[in-house]
């Protein structure tokens, strides 16, 4: 056996080994990132539907269901990408949901306490929301959603924000 030839090989096939462990490695790393920020963001939208609701029941008594889909199926996730802060402000919104219930079915209950208990859910979704927001959205993508009218609402831009893609005339 000729040593010249064998000790190059032997370091070539270790170098290339380690090589494709860590390029793995980063690879698997990076796909987990993009899946719970994925998750973390429908858990966003979910909880943006979820405070437009129990605002529609405090303003104008309409209690439409609120929806926990995404938090039962990616609380795995999140538990493991989101910090401990952050997760406990998002499970304190999703606790308050027994309350909304509550409020929608308690008809005797006084309209002042009522609306004391949603403002307070209503806050506890706000408090995930902005918890969340700098987690899962880069600067430009926040400052997209709030041309869109608003960290707190969805689709229309509100009345005085300038059309998407524009910004507004200095004065």
């Amino acid at each position: 056996m000729d040593v010249d030839r064998i000790v190059p090989g032997i370091i070539g096939a270790v170098v290339g080994v380690l090589g494709w462990l860590l390029v793995g490695v980063y690879m698997q790393r990076r796909q987990f990132g993009r899946q719970a920020k994925n998750a973390g963001r429908a858990l966003y939208f979910e909880l943006l539907l979820n405070r437009m609701n129990v605002v529609l029941a405090r303003d104008y008594g309409s209690f439409l269901p609120l929806g926990r889909s995404a938090f039962d199926r990616l609380l795995p996730e999140l538990a493991t990408s989101l910090p401990a802060a952050s997760l406990l402000t998002v499970v304190g919104a999703y606790t308050g949901h027994a309350g909304y219930q509550q409020a929608a079915t308690e008809h005797e209950a006084p309209a002042e306490l009522r609306r004391r208990s949603l403002d307070a859910i209503e806050g506890a979704h706000r408090a995930a929301l902005d918890a969340l927001r700098p987690q899962l959205f880069s600067a430009r993508e926040a400052a997209a959603l709030a041309r869109l009218g608003g960290p707190y609402s969805i689709g229309m831009p509100a009345p005085d924000a300038p059309p998407a893609g524009r910004t507004a005339a200095r004065t």
